[in-house]
């Protein structure tokens, strides 16, 4: 009877410690897939924006994408038509501009530039200058990614 006591305690320290080591395989399972499918779609270093006269442009490269064939890139920020003593004239002088495109997907792989052009009535003419703000890039792919800079 003492033996099979002992035996009935070692038994059940092994169901312990196998059921520990297959709960501990599975956290690690899910947790690397978890930081596999997180990591896929990133954008390679920072965007790049440049105003240029009254447009804005952005460009940059994603990678990581996998085997969607193009990703849906869209600009958007707001420009405000400002006057040389830095005053922001009336509400009709300030819009949100947005602009769009899609672009192909090589090896995972993908470039994108945009243009976004303020285009006021009246227009946004010397000394005037166009000053833009709250500039966004969203970068979405028929696979669900989803990316934003900032």
């Amino acid at each position: 009877m003492l033996m099979s006591m002992k035996l009935r305690g070692f038994i059940a320290v092994v169901c312990v410690l196998l059921c520990v080591s297959a709960v501990s395989s599975v956290t690690r399972a899910v947790l690397a897939w978890n930081a596999a499918a997180a990591g896929h779609a990133h954008f390679v270093g920072v965007p790049q924006i440049a105003v240029s006269g009254e447009s804005l442009v952005a460009s940059g490269k994603v990678a990581g994408l996998g085997n969607v064939p193009q990703i849906d890139v869209t600009l958007s920020a707001d420009a405000a038509c400002v006057n040389r003593g830095n005053n922001k004239p009336q509400a009709e002088n300030k819009q949100t501009f947005n602009s769009a495109g899609s672009f192909p997907v090589q090896n995972g792989k993908a470039l994108f530039t945009l243009d976004l052009e303020a285009v006021f009535q009246p227009s946004c003419t010397p000394p005037m200058r166009v000053e833009w703000s709250n500039v966004s890039i969203v970068v979405t792919a028929a696979d669900g990614t989803f990316l934003a800079y900032p």
